[in-house]
């Protein structure tokens, strides 16, 4: 990680670029977030918070809920079976064609996706941080992708707490079908072949750096083992938070019995309640 972290925080400009077009910004986030920064000078606290998306914000994976729009809810056996171990994305762009082929429309798509259930909690939670945007940070990074992750989070209204996403890039092609591609090309031989996470925080690290903000500290929420990358590094003075019981948490616990413990602080939660009691204390030091 690059050094400073703790230096003097300068907030993003409303109107500064994406980093890329696989990239969403919410500019009234931005906006809010230059208001309250430029009010605290100098040595403020700022908080950088990193969520998962699936199965962290939302209680389910976004890429199987659609299933339900698919004729009797469920996919025929060899599109199931299709799937190769790292090539998620390229699997679900067969699911997509096969939902098209079946006459799937956006319409229905839409409402089906903004039928997810949020996890427990975690309404409250994303209302704390919307009402203490000046001090906190926000992006996703998450193996969805864009149109699902913009359908749930616009539905809800809690689009200008995040201010980037960073997930696979999507849209709807001139016949109507639903394509997706990966977010970027990596190297990282941990992660799958369409996302490295511990890439895509340390390039918006960096940024933000260029740009003069730091942070006193990252919280790192998530779930799955394509959180382990950027969890590794994540450095002494930053937390990971994953969800009790699922793999994540797993990873971590056999890193510290190999005697190989992750450097950042651990701290498990099942409600998102649990998150928001810990930035609690937090903007109290």
């Amino acid at each position: 990680m690059a050094p400073g972290r703790a230096a003097c925080v300068r907030a993003l400009l409303p109107g500064d670029p994406a980093a890329g077009r696989h990239v969403t910004t919410w500019p009234a986030a931005a906006g809010t977030r230059a208001e309250g920064a430029g009010s605290g000078g100098c040595g403020a606290m700022k908080f950088l918070l990193v969520f998962d998306f699936d199965h962290t914000i939302v209680d389910e994976n976004s890429d199987t809920w659609i299933v339900k729009c698919a004729p009797e809810k469920k996919l025929p056996n060899g599109l199931r079976n299709s799937y190769r171990p790292g090539h998620w994305t390229e699997y679900m762009g067969r699911v997509f064609v096969y939902l098209g082929d079946n006459g799937v429309k956006e319409d229905e798509m839409k409402r089906t996706m903004t039928t997810i259930p949020f996890t427990v909690g975690m309404v409250d939670l994303l209302g704390f941080i919307g009402e203490n945007k000046e001090l906190f940070d926000c992006i996703i990074v998450s193996d969805s992708n864009t149109v699902f992750i913009d359908w749930i989070l616009k539905a809800a209204d809690f689009h200008k707490v995040f201010d980037e996403v960073f997930t696979n890039p999507a849209a709807f092609s001139s016949t109507g079908y639903l394509t997706v591609r990966n977010f970027h090309a990596h190297h990282c031989e941990k992660c799958p072949k369409n996302l490295c996470k511990r890439k895509v925080l340390k390039e918006f690290l960096d940024k933000q750096l260029e740009r003069g903000v730091s942070y006193t500290q990252i919280v790192y929420i998530g779930d799955g083992g394509n959180d382990l990358c950027p969890v590794m590094f994540l450095k002494k003075d930053d937390t990971a938070m994953p969800r009790q019981g699922y793999t994540l948490e797993k990873k971590i616990s056999q890193l510290a019995q190999d005697l190989s413990p992750v450097e950042c602080s651990v701290l498990a939660w099942s409600s998102a309640i649990d998150i928001m009691s810990y930035l609690k204390l937090l903007i109290k030091e």
